[in-house]
């Protein structure tokens, strides 16, 4: 029998998680339609300020999206039927990474390279998480063959 429960992450929760964690997904609305693909990137906390940070490709789909965006991580394990989830919502901006030494304190590194050349932000409104908890009770049987 399993019992499962679905619980919001505390903030505090959520951006520890943020920190831990390289890669996530993005979502824009193009054409009138969500596109969500997945981007590395790197929490920024400064000054009372949380942004995520990530580089993409001059000219891109994700360098040309409106302002609108959600960044979504999670981390699941199959097994046990456990799992959680932190959504940042908020609004994308260019960033001259040569400003306030943005390059040299917060590069993302991307992954694919560093062609990666638009610097941008994602500037949260909310950040919000869920964990999913699950309890598996096991019946266990011996048999004994006589």
């Amino acid at each position: 029998m399993t019992d499962t429960e679905l619980r919001p992450l505390p903030l505090a929760d959520c951006l520890v998680r943020l920190r831990e964690t390289q890669t996530g997904r993005i979502a824009v609305v193009v054409h009138d339609f969500p596109i969500v693909l997945p981007i590395n990137y790197r929490l920024v906390e400064t000054s009372g300020l949380t942004w995520v940070a990530f580089r993409t490709r001059a000219g891109n789909v994700i360098d040309r999206a409106p302002m609108n965006a959600a960044l979504e991580i999670d981390g699941i394990d199959h097994e046990e039927q456990r799992g959680w989830s932190v959504l940042v919502r908020g609004t994308l901006h260019h960033v001259d990474p040569d400003s306030a030494d943005f390059r040299d304190r917060f590069d993302p590194e991307p992954w694919l390279g560093d062609d990666r050349d638009s610097w941008m932000v994602i500037v949260p409104f909310a950040i919000t998480g869920r964990v999913l908890i699950g309890s598996t009770d096991w019946e266990f049987r011996i048999t004994a063959e006589t």
